[in-house]
């Protein structure tokens, strides 16, 4: 699964990617909107959190861009 999913994203360019990335971040911003309870969950979360998951997730891409 993970080879077709491989195969599949290197036909995409920078621009479907930040279309993507968008994408997420506007989905992200309805939910905030509509739901409360997961706009509630996220502001009385410690933002530590968030930040340590954004850079747990982002070390492997980041990784893969500079040294390869």
């Amino acid at each position: 699964m993970i080879n077709e999913l491989n195969k599949k994203t290197k036909k995409l360019d920078m621009w479907d990617i930040a279309c993507t990335k968008l994408a997420v971040m506007f989905f992200i911003m309805f939910l905030f909107s509509v739901w409360s309870a997961f706009r509630d969950f996220v502001q009385l979360s410690n933002y530590w959190i968030f930040l340590l998951g954004w850079i747990i997730f982002a070390i492997k891409p980041l990784k893969r861009f500079f040294l390869k």
